[in-house]
């Protein structure tokens, strides 16, 4: 079967049958709602048929899933697994790896690097605090999204319609006596943190834990899709002392956000100098 001629600016041109199936797989997971036939062949100008069997193809490959309302698709499990694989795999994490190490090394306690997959955050990297009383958690752990901080910190950057799609699924669960698990009261929470600009974990997860997260910047303004975090016993971080952290979470986000657009390469010297500088 001959493919059709695409239009030069239809947002599905490629050169290859492979090509215009990627580039639906990226549509389709650029769109924070479910997307359904009719609604591609608007977008992209494509015949229904010819959508139709791109749509059945990638289905077939567990690429999408059809909604519960039959008509209409997601991305499934085994693109949100790939997705994960290259981030918790990116050949970059070695770079982030020596910012989280930096900044352990000056707050003392465990770090680590998150983003959103599934619901939930999963933990990129992670460096653990020298001390002998501490959580351990490796990377590729996974924390409810409504009782963490960087979780909390992702859900006050979305619209809101996003946010209550995200978390309206189903209870909020509680986890320790801390734990919000009020609509509403999340939905004050999460304004109080888009106000501030960073969020704290006040023993909702796990009871002795305290964490703060701050948002990594992107270069074009764009929602955040990382955060750095540091986690401590409560004895040894209180609330009263969440903002001395502060400082160097930003600084160590910003790093990260230079590294991930490549304006300053660890190897060139230009991302970091030396420990005692904190040169990030």
């Amino acid at each position: 079967m001959v493919e059709p001629i695409q239009e030069p600016d239809s947002p599905l041109s490629g050169d290859t049958p492979a090509l215009r199936l990627f580039a639906l797989l990226e549509l389709i997971a650029a769109s924070d709602r479910q997307v359904s036939l009719p609604t591609l062949v608007n977008e992209t100008g494509l015949p229904k048929p010819t959508l139709h069997r791109m749509l059945q193809q990638l289905e077939s490959a567990g690429l999408l899933v059809r909604a519960a309302d039959g008509r209409s698709y997601v991305t499934g499990v085994r693109l949100h697994r790939l997705a994960e694989n290259l981030l918790l795999n990116d050949s970059r994490n070695a770079g982030r790896h020596v910012i989280l190490r930096h900044l352990v090394e000056e707050l003392g306690e465990s770090c680590n690097i998150t983003a959103l997959s599934r619901g939930e955050v999963v933990y990129l990297d992670r460096v653990e605090t020298p001390e002998p009383l501490r959580f351990y958690l490796r990377p590729g752990s996974r924390v409810p999204i409504h009782c963490s901080a960087s979780g909390k910190l992702f859900l006050a950057q979305m619209p809101v319609q996003q946010r209550r799609k995200l978390i309206g699924h189903a209870p909020l669960k509680r986890y320790t006596k801390q734990t919000i698990t009020d609509p509403e009261a999340l939905e004050a929470e999460l304004a109080r943190i888009s106000e501030l600009g960073y969020a704290m974990d006040d023993e909702e997860f796990l009871p002795g834990l305290v964490c703060v997260a701050v948002a990594v910047p992107r270069e074009d303004g764009g929602q955040p899709v990382l955060g750095v975090a540091v986690q401590a016993p409560v004895m040894r971080l209180s609330l009263d002392d969440v903002t001395t952290t502060l400082p160097a979470l930003r600084r160590a986000a910003e790093a990260i956000g230079r590294h991930e657009v490549g304006a300053d390469a660890a190897e060139d010297g230009g991302l970091f100098k030396t420990q005692d500088e904190h040169a990030w």
